[in-house]
């Protein structure tokens, strides 16, 4: 004979906002740059897209950091304001 019973009951889409809430801070404390193959990752747009719509824009170019002829980077949170910026003109 059982002592108790129990159920849960669990809403999935508030635990995945949750969840997706979490590794989003998790991704902000982590990232001080990124360059374009992680910014075409996590923005879900093609390199050539970036390059041509969201990198040639004059206050991207401002935050661009890179050595001659070396790799070039950005300044995570400041180049992802400026990315709503642009595409807020759109």
């Amino acid at each position: 004979m059982p002592i108790a019973e129990i159920s849960v009951n669990v809403n999935s889409e508030e635990v995945r906002k949750y969840i997706n809430g979490k590794l989003d801070e998790s991704i902000n404390e982590a990232l001080f740059t990124w360059d374009i193959d992680q910014m075409s990752k996590r923005t879900c747009m093609s390199k050539s897209f970036l390059e041509n719509e969201i990198l040639r824009d004059p206050r991207m170019r401002l935050l661009e950091r890179r050595k001659e002829k070396g790799k070039r980077y950005w300044f995570y949170e400041e180049s992802k304001r400026v990315i709503r910026e642009i595409m807020d003109e759109w």
